[in-house]
């Protein structure tokens, strides 16, 4: 047995190669490995989590030139980045094919190196964007099927949004991080199916409500919480509808000093309430997960809709995901699936692969893949199959090779800088990621100084040095909405927060105007970011002790936003 390996009650006990803490493989993850013929994992989940959100690109948009057709387009690469990328109009067409980019395998060195030699030498997609998205919402990034948006990020389907990540299937959803199935929605998130919205977070089903929390199937609610299927509610006072249509009328929201006040004065009463301890609705024996919906023995999985016997999942909304582990963000029509990121739709025997999808069967270390079968190594390969390292070989071949690139892995792994050893069954080293670590979503996960980043062999991006010719600060925007001229379209904004210059876009002041809303004084990108945050603070489980029957349980609630707390059962008794 292995020195750094023991064996517990539980399963069995390793330390971690990167943090060197203990963590626990448990019976069921072995009879899992064994399933699908990977040896168990050397990294702790949380680092398994961080090596594959440094392959996650964060808000950040560059200009960059196409190399192939030399147009000057948006682009998630950094134009000093050294990869070769084509803009999305080219990377989709059928102008050119990555197996022409194709190599030999080399057993005298170790497979990983070659295959990052692969990754920096093969065109990559300049964003991620289908061809809806790049005609009708460019300025977007990992979004497919959106009209008329606006910097949204890792979002589906949606229209007419702007400045969100994670919108799923929503319209007219201004500053909202995450948010699914939502129409007319500001200011808020983790909320689904609601309706002419401000301020709302955790809440569904809610019609014409604002600064509201913890609630659902409410119309016409005002800065309470804890609310169900009620009406006419401000500050979690019952009142008549004429009552409730006085106060809430004699209240000018698209006042900046009115709003910001409200913002406030809910946040401070929604702390006098016990919030909901978890939110895992029509789900069964899904320990240690949050925002888990319609799933089944899901373990340790956050943000997850119609998933059944997996573990350590972020961010998959779209359903019908088994017997998968270690997947990040989006998926549908999953099976199999283990250690990667941003895998599509109608996959089957995925691993350690990244930003792949639409019909892939027995994949492993590749990305960008589309329509692929029986690929090992590959890059930006689209319809065919049994391919390594993007060279084409018939099945007998392939089958050959496999095994022995598998057996050669173990026998001659890739070593990081920092002595971590990378036999076949784990994810890419961070340092194989195309983005720079503080230009991704690691960084707001696990976030890490400029010379931490570079001790680790990765990259640091510097922040841009382009002077923006800002006409007027924050401070000097008009308090209402209603003082607001078209002319501030041309304005340059300063952000408050990071003295970035921003403009409001005319789509949004539209939106703002009609209802009721008053400017923003921070540049997007804060306003995305204080969402994320936000969003990772719930995604973290931490022990609280109930304040009424004295159990100990995990809930998402840390002191600070929520003094008070009860546990499920007792929640359930006191508050539903």
């Amino acid at each position: 047995m292995n020195p750094e390996t023991t064996s517990t009650s539980r399963g069995q006990a390793k330390t971690c190669q990167n943090c060197r803490q203990s963590f626990v493989i448990e019976p069921e993850d072995f009879t899992f490995y064994e399933k699908i013929k990977v040896p168990p994992p050397t990294f702790c989940p949380e680092c398994r989590l961080q090596r594959r959100l440094v392959w996650m690109k964060g808000l950040r948009l560059f200009n960059r030139k196409c190399d192939l057709c030399g147009e000057m387009k948006l682009s998630m690469y950094e134009p000093e980045a050294p990869y070769l990328v084509y803009c999305d109009r080219c990377w989709w067409s059928d102008g050119w094919d990555a197996r022409d980019f194709g190599r030999e395998y080399d057993p005298s060195r170790p497979f990983l190196e070659q295959f990052r030699e692969l990754l920096r030498t093969t065109p990559l997609l300049g964003l991620s964007i289908d061809k809806t998205t790049s005609e009708l919402s460019p300025y977007s990034n990992h979004t497919g099927q959106s009209k008329n948006c606006y910097l949204i990020y890792y979002s589906d389907a949606s229209e007419d949004c702007a400045h969100g990540c994670y919108i799923d299937k929503c319209k007219n959803v201004y500053d909202c991080t995450p948010i699914m199935d939502c129409e007319n929605c500001y200011d808020s998130g983790n909320c689904f199916k609601n309706y002419n919205c401000a301020y709302t977070f955790q809440a569904r089903q809610n019609v014409d409500c604002k600064f509201l929390s913890y609630s659902g199937g409410c119309t016409n609610c005002f800065a309470s919480t804890n609310l169900k299927n009620k009406s006419y509610v401000f500050l979690n006072e019952q009142l008549t509808k004429e009552e409730y249509q006085k106060k809430v009328g004699e209240i000018d929201l698209g006042s900046y000093k009115v709003y910001e006040y409200w913002k406030d004065k809910a946040r401070d009463h929604w702390k006098k309430y016990p919030p909901r301890p978890a939110y895992d609705d029509f789900s069964v024996d899904c320990e240690g997960s949050s925002y888990i919906f319609e799933s089944k023995n899901c373990k340790d999985s956050f943000e997850v809709v119609g998933a059944e016997d997996c573990r350590f999942l972020d961010l998959i909304a779209s359903g019908n995901v088994k017997d998968t582990y270690d997947l990040t963000q989006f998926g549908a029509n999953l099976d199999m699936v283990y250690d990667s990121c941003e895998i599509g739709k109608d996959a089957r025997d995925i691993q350690f692969s990244f930003n792949s999808g639409l019909d892939l069967m027995d994949v492993r270390y590749s990305a960008f893949l589309t329509s692929t079968a029986h690929h090992f190594g590959c890059v930006s390969v689209r319809k065919s199959e049994y391919c390594i390292l993007n060279k084409q070989y018939s099945k007998e071949e392939f089958d050959v090779l496999k095994k022995r690139i598998i057996k050669d892995m173990e026998e001659n792994p890739y070593v990081s800088k920092e002595g971590h050893v990378y036999k076949y069954g784990e994810f890419f080293p961070p340092e194989f990621s195309p983005h720079a670590y503080n230009g991704t979503f690691a960084n707001f996960f696990f976030p890490l100084s400029k010379e931490d980043v570079l001790k680790k062999g990765l990259r640091w991006l510097e922040p841009e040095e382009k002077e923006y010719k800002v006409t007027i600060v924050a401070k000097d925007l008009p308090d209402n909405i209603k003082d607001v001229e078209d002319s501030l379209l041309k304005d340059v904004i300063g952000c408050m927060k990071c003295k970035r210059g921003f403009r409001v876009i005319k789509k949004e002041l539209e939106f703002l105007r009609s209802n009721c809303l008053p400017l923003p004084r921070n540049c997007p990108f804060c306003r995305i970011g204080e969402k994320i945050e936000l969003w990772i603070k719930n995604r973290k489980l931490i022990d609280r002790v109930c304040d009424k029957c004295g159990v100990d349980f995990k809930t998402y609630c840390d002191k600070e936003r929520a003094p008070h707390v009860l546990c499920k059962k007792c929640y359930l008794a006191e508050v539903v």
